[in-house]
């Protein structure tokens, strides 16, 4: 329970500051977002999850975002340009995710066999889309491809009261069959729990983990720490792109 105290003070210290207001910062959807096929409680708890991150106008003006992954990876993604930058182990990627054109680089020396550095290209647009997806899919609930589903009532692991939605996909990213179901809670409005399934056949989902420690970067916050061994560190939102995000 210290967490949630703490979690709707930051909240409420945060807000006021971006002025966000539920009923005026338009949260439009995307063009191919399953209005249709969405519930219409689903897609309000959408817009206010938006707002209590710091609203829509906030999140579009948010440039670049840079995280470390799990340990894993480093990433630095301009949200404008679509410009990338991926540092694992001792490959860098230097890309944009938009023309899936890049540049790749194996221990300081560049790739210049078109296939292997296709290849390496492309594997940098698959854990792109998973990792980002760790970090920013509060945003994108209403994204192309997305159908917002109701589930209930819910609980947090802390006992507070939750809406449970589902997130499930038609024509894009890499694994269009997996589904989502993610927790918001009733008083910080904010996403505090999701389970991934691989497909709706699922009975049980293959992992559910909190989304916990949302905190203020730039005028939007995020969370990264979904289990003790699963966290993102290193998150930043900067004003403009670093040089490193083109130069190996």
């Amino acid at each position: 329970m210290k967490f949630a105290t703490s979690l709707v003070f930051v909240v409420a210290s945060f807000l006021p500051a971006v002025g966000c207001r539920a009923a005026s910062d338009a949260n439009p959807a995307a063009p191919t977002f399953d209005v249709a096929g969405s519930d219409a409680r689903a897609i309000e708890l959408a817009d206010r999850t938006m707002c209590a991150m710091g609203g829509r106008k906030a999140w579009d003006e948010t440039r670049v975002l840079a995280w470390n992954f799990f340990g894993r990876r480093k990433h630095v993604w301009d949200k404008w340009t679509g410009d990338y930058r991926l540092d694992e182990g001792e490959r860098v990627v230097l890309m944009n995710v938009n023309s899936g054109k890049g540049r790749v680089f194996e221990k300081g020396v560049e790739i210049t066999d078109e296939a292997a550095r296709a290849k390496a290209l492309a594997s940098a647009k698959s854990i792109w889309i998973n990792d980002s997806y760790w970090l920013v899919m509060p945003y994108k609930l209403k994204d192309d491809g997305v159908t917002l589903k109701w589930k209930g009532d819910g609980a947090l692991p802390d006992g507070r009261a939750a809406d449970v939605l589902e997130l499930s996909f038609v024509g894009v990213g890499d694994t269009p069959q997996n589904v989502y179901h993610v927790w918001i809670a009733r008083d910080t409005h904010l996403v505090e729990q999701w389970a991934y399934f691989t497909s709706r056949e699922d009975r049980e989902p293959k992992i559910t983990t909190a989304w916990a420690n949302w905190m203020p970067h730039g005028r939007i916050l995020l969370s990264g720490d979904r289990t003790a061994e699963r966290k993102l560190t290193e998150i930043q939102v900067l004003d403009a792109p670093p040089a490193s995000l083109t130069t190996p």
